[in-house]
């Protein structure tokens, strides 16, 4: 009986809404003129207007990395190391995320450009309530078990070890903002509006690069920190993110303002986005326990030797996170000509990236190989460390124009609705690290060896799985409409 009676009610105020501006036409049409619209005009034109802002929000992210890793170098390498090693859970939460983000940000975007909003709605409400409960319980775990999830790496200090368990507590226990960040971002880049994560996240690295100082060196009324300001500064950034999103979804009327999120989604749109986004967040998960594995075997040659990989991941991340955030405009731009059933669109659209990170493949190649130890001073200045750090980048920029066109590759089969390709080669290629990695390492090579490892199996994915897609996108090319 109360359960109608509320039913009744939130029919009555979507009533009193659509009534609005001739039942809500010219909200809609006020609300869809802020999105790119992907099903018609320049191909290029709409696929780089999605696409700067989210490759503008990727770099943001980076430089919220850089910038921390930029104030924890100044603190040693022993920091870089601590907070190295608890960042691979975050790692590995983002790979958990994946499935409401990705499902969520597909299923969202074939909706749309078959013209049916109200399924969109149900689906991002679907995939806000899994963020919400994936993000309570890893939380939990961060906040419960720090002491058994970093002893995993087998640190040698004992002061690593402890500011590695506090950066987890406070960034894993709070996990629950980004996550949801993660999802909104999806979402909005299906509706075709990217610059509204591209704000938020501008906001939140201005509130980052401010904190990140003061909480860690103590400056003013704040005491000095050290690595536990360096989190407390990320999680409260995470924090304004979130509420930015929360302000902008409070006024939009395309989406959005259709969703009751206390009413539990349909079991069978809950069931598509995990059957769509579990092979990605699988891969992605999986992806970082090899990598933690790979950093557990790099502890072996001291903690210095963990911080170069902290350090040279996030520098080399200016390559795959703008691969990335390219690959997410990909996805929602063929997520919904797949939806319209705009076959041509669909191909001129996935030449046209690969064209453009085929470049931007190729300058971030010339510019680690040749001048490593320029990115590399700026965050460890260390002499004993510094060698370390030039190999690591020079080694991984041979692989950098491959890792460009595998991460837009696999945003282009997850818009096609087509996540296992993408998942298995990564898997596959991925765990092949982990034996390449034992056995080179054990050759003169050393640790350079274990870096080879990371950079043979980039390249690889980055011919095999374009080589794969072309396959799959002449058959669905020949298919009728």
């Amino acid at each position: 009986m109360f359960r109608e009676k509320i039913k009744d009610i939130l029919r009555r105020i979507d009533k009193k809404r659509k009534t609005i501006c001739l039942h809500g036409s010219c909200l809609k049409g006020r609300e869809m003129k802020k999105n790119v619209d992907l099903l018609k005009g320049s191909i290029a034109g709409s696929l780089t207007r999605l696409a700067i802002p989210i490759m503008g929000t990727s770099l943001i992210q980076m430089a919220y990395n850089l910038t921390d890793m930029i104030w924890i170098g100044k603190i040693g390498s022993n920091a870089v190391a601590a907070v190295g090693a608890a960042g691979m859970y975050l790692w590995l939460a983002s790979g958990l995320a994946t499935i409401p983000r990705m499902g969520g940000q597909v299923k969202v975007g074939q909706a749309l450009g078959s013209g049916k909003e109200d399924r969109a709605a149900e689906y991002a409400k679907g995939a806000i309530q899994m963020g919400i409960v994936f993000g309570i319980l890893f939380g939990l775990i961060c906040l419960i078990f720090p002491k058994g999830l970093i002893s995993f790496f087998q640190l040698n200090h004992e002061e690593v070890i402890s500011d590695a368990q506090i950066y987890l507590i406070i960034t894993g226990g709070g996990v629950l903002f980004n996550f949801l960040n993660l999802i909104f971002t999806g979402i909005f880049t299906a509706m075709g509006n990217s610059m509204v994560t591209f704000t938020a996240n501008i906001i939140g690295l201005a509130v980052n690069i401010i904190l990140d100082p003061v909480l860690i060196f103590g400056w003013g009324l704040f005491p000095k920190m050290n690595v536990a300001g360096a989190a407390a500064a990320t999680l409260f950034a995470q924090f304004l993110v979130f509420a930015v999103y929360i302000f902008v979804i409070c006024k939009e009327q395309y989406v959005f303002f259709k969703i009751r999120i206390f009413i539990p989604a349909k079991k069978a749109y809950i069931i598509d986005m995990v059957k769509l986004g579990t092979p990605i967040a699988a891969q992605n998960m999986l992806f970082s326990s090899i990598s933690m594995i790979i950093a557990r075997l790099i502890a072996g040659w001291g903690d210095a030797a963990v911080a170069v990989q902290k350090v040279g991941s996030q520098i080399e991340s200016i390559s795959w996170m703008t691969a990335e955030g390219f690959a997410s405009a990909v996805n929602a731009f063929i997520a919904q000509n797949y939806g319209a059933n705009k076959k041509d669109r669909i191909k001129k659209g996935y030449y046209t990236a690969i064209r453009l990170m085929t470049v931007w493949g190729i300058v971030t190649s010339v510019a680690l190989i040749f001048f490593p130890q320029v990115f590399f001073r700026i965050f460890i200045q260390e002499p004993d460390v510094l060698p370390m750090g030039v190999d690591y980048l020079r080694i991984l920029g041979v692989s950098q124009l491959f890792m460009c066109t595998e991460i837009t590759t696999a945003g282009a089969f997850q818009g096609l609705g087509k996540t296992f390709p993408p998942a298995v080669e990564g898997v596959v290629l991925n765990l092949l690290r982990i034996p390449m990695a034992l056995v080179l390492s054990e050759t003169a090579l050393g640790l350079n060896g274990v870096w080879w490892s990371i950079s043979i199996s980039s390249i690889l994915k980055g011919i095999i799985l374009p080589a794969w897609f072309f396959v799959v996108l002449r058959r669905y090319l020949k298919k009728e409409k």
